[in-house]
């Protein structure tokens, strides 16, 4: 492995301009592909010491060897010149965004003397013309075999074209006039484009023009008492009414516009785009990309935009709406509107219609990735693959097929709560999950909290197989209470112990085990912010590999063990604030607030309830009713007066609201 410093460049030989640059390891090949306003300042922070970089930039530049770079004279070249290097060289500490399927295609062959309409998936082909994607190839067929009987434009594949055209008769399509049939010359080569362009005009949303000229046509042929004619038309009027209904109009305005949402976490990160074309949702897609860089979301949505558009012209919208503005979105918007011929426009929908179709994308993407999450959490192979990971980083002595999380909760020292996890076999057991409430430590200390919550878990352990010691199975102690047939809490010993937080939270559970005689339990350390493994009495973290299958499941283990201890912070805030809210009203005793509590289940909503639906509460009547509604809108007038910033989690980071 190099140093940063064995190949860093002669001070001043990087160049001011603009440029892109290139990672090579010590194979020769590119492993990171950047693009820099100013080369000289972008590739210096780069060489700075190891320490202050992200543990994913700090791999990248020790794993390279040299860098090299090219200088362009403006930033749009510099885009496209990474947009070419990146989808030549398929750098590994690149972010890729790779489809979670292969989407279908409505294609027209408009380079073909009789054009074809087709479903096609894949790489696109020049003098081709596109629409979609779509989510369901089946939807596709459905609507193109509804525009048919208005559009009757070829379908056929080359070899049924030519046989029908060899034999002077046409194919199905043609006698049930879904087809007008070029084939046996029915119509010439100039009336069949005409319908291609209507067909493709219709696609592209200009759909209002086409249902007019049929509905006057349909009323002409009628009152010329030509009912035949009518009855057609009327039923190809049905036919275009059934096509676009099967696509809901999202933006009445008809705009067209790619809507993009992403979903991330530390490790992975998913994008959903909705085409919108005419106002109407024409197709959705989807991505999910491991993270290699110590971007946020602008930078991510940069490198999207970047590889989505990098090599169209006719799918580029004239607006794009994402969740953050990339970086150089005035350099990217030059691009776009180069290769689409006309402006772009990249934008943050702050309200409206595109707003809240952007909340539904962004609701796709999250649940997008909590799928992709759970198909890999479930794979066995994956599992096996995740302990036996952890079981050789950590140098454990066999493969922990049981492991239990700890993570300790407080709002500036008060409400001290802990959450234990279990997962088995890589997978969680609720059953097993038990939450602590601290009652030992004063004020805020994650470190005394995390020690005590470990006494207390494995006192319990000590005690529960010291009573099955005194009834025994062939088999050894039991773990069944003979009395319940339930398993005993706390009975099962871990063969990991995972604590949130770095070396002093290690310390202290390693201190805590030792206090009590236990030496047989290994203890590890997840720290959230570099994601990295603490050991007890180590100096330098354990580094696993950002594509680890074993640091995902710590990952996700920790998060678990965080989530699940800021539920139960959160409702213990919530029950402590509104029974100290409402010690002053009259006739409120600890069995009515709890009542009150549990029938409205939160503070939010207590607040916002009327005195009638207060009043209807069993136990609470109108003159309670009126009395808490004045002691809840006193303390919200308390609470906006002091207020001052926002009340942040100190052993957590987390932004409380109430």
């Amino acid at each position: 492995m190099a140093t940063p410093s064995s190949y860093r460049p002669a001070p001043g030989s990087i160049p001011t301009k603009p440029g892109v640059y290139r990672f090579r390891d010590a194979k020769g090949r590119v492993i990171y592909v950047g693009k820099a306003k100013s080369l000289r300042p972008r590739l210096s922070s780069y060489f700075q010491d190891i320490g202050n970089l992200h543990p994913r930039t700090a791999t990248m530049v020790t794993t390279g060897a040299s860098v090299e770079w090219t200088v362009v004279d403006t930033e749009v070249e510099a885009l496209q010149l990474e947009y070419s290097w990146i989808k030549e060289f398929d750098p590994r500490f690149n972010v890729k965004y790779r489809d979670d399927k292969s989407y279908p295609w409505l294609a027209v062959t408009v380079g073909d003397e009789f054009p074809r309409v087709m479903v096609g998936r894949g790489a696109k082909r020049k003098g081709t013309r596109y629409f979609g994607p779509y989510s369901h190839a089946w939807a596709i067929r459905e609507t193109v075999d509804l525009l048919l009987r208005v559009f009757p434009m070829r379908s056929c594949s080359n070899g049924v074209f030519k046989r029908s055209a060899q034999i002077g008769r046409p194919c199905l399509l043609g006698y049930i006039d879904k087809c007008s049939a070029p084939c046996v010359g029915s119509v010439t080569p100039e009336q069949h484009r005409e319908i291609v362009d209507d067909f493709c005009d219709f696609m592209a949303g200009n759909t209002t023009a086409f249902t007019r000229r049929i509905e006057k046509e349909m009323y002409a042929a009628s009152e010329a008492l030509d009912f035949e004619k009518a009855a057609r038309l009327r039923d190809d009027l049905g036919a275009l009414t059934k096509a676009l209904e099967k696509q809901a109009v999202v933006l009445g305005d008809g705009t067209d516009a790619d809507v993009i949402a992403l979903a991330e976490d530390p490790l992975e990160v998913a994008v959903q785009i909705f085409y919108v074309r005419g106002g109407r949702i024409r197709g959705q897609r989807g991505w999910v990309a491991d993270r290699s860089d110590d971007g946020g979301t602008p930078e991510l949505v940069q490198d999207f935009l970047l590889q989505l558009y990098g090599g169209e012209t006719e799918s580029i919208p004239r607006e794009v709406l994402v969740p953050a503005l990339p970086p150089d979105s005035g350099v990217l918007e030059e691009l776009l509107g180069e290769r689409r011929g006309s402006k772009v426009a990249i934008r943050v929908p702050q309200r409206g219609d595109k707003r809240d179709l952007q909340e539904t994308v962004a609701t796709n993407a999250a649940q997008a990735l909590a799928l992709h999450k759970t198909k890999r959490a479930s794979d066995l192979t994956t599992r096996n693959r995740a302990l036996e990971e952890i079981q050789q980083s950590l140098g454990l002595d066999e493969v922990p097929l049981r492991i239990e999380c700890y993570d300790v909760s407080n709002l500036q020292g008060t409400e001290v709560v802990a959450s234990m996890v279990v997962f088995e076999d890589g997978l969680s057991r609720k059953s097993e999950y038990r939450r602590f409430v601290i009652r030992g430590v004063d004020g805020q200390n994650d470190v005394a909290s995390m020690h005590e919550v470990i006494t207390r878990r494995f006192k319990r352990l000590l005690d529960e197989q010291a009573r099955s010691e005194t009834v025994t199975t062939d088999s050894g102690p039991m773990l069944v209470d003979p009395e319940t047939g339930r398993p005993r809490k706390f009975a099962y010993a871990p063969s990991l112990v995972v604590v949130d937080g770095g070396p002093p939270q290690v310390a202290a559970a390693q201190q805590a085990l030792a206090e009590l005689g236990i030496n047989d339990v290994p203890v590890c350390g997840l720290a959230k912010r570099l994601e990295e493994v603490w050991l007890p009495g180590e100096e330098d973290p354990v580094i696993m590999a950002r594509t680890s299958e074993g640091l995902y499941l710590l990952q996700r283990i920790r998060d678990e063990a965080h989530r699940f201890a800021i539920t139960h912070h959160r409702n213990r805030r919530s029950k402590s604030m509104v029974e100290s809210m409402l010690d002053d009203v009259p006739g409120l005793g600890e069995v009515r607030r709890k009542t009150l509590l549990k029938h409205f289940g939160s503070l939010k909503k207590l607040r916002e309830a009327e005195v009638e639906a207060i009043a209807l509460v069993p136990g609470i009547g109108p003159r309670t009713a009126t009395a808490i509604k004045h002691a809840v809108a006193k303390a919200d007038a308390t609470r906006k007066t002091s207020a001052k910033a926002p009340t942040i989690n100190t052993a957590t980071g987390e932004i409380m609201e109430d």
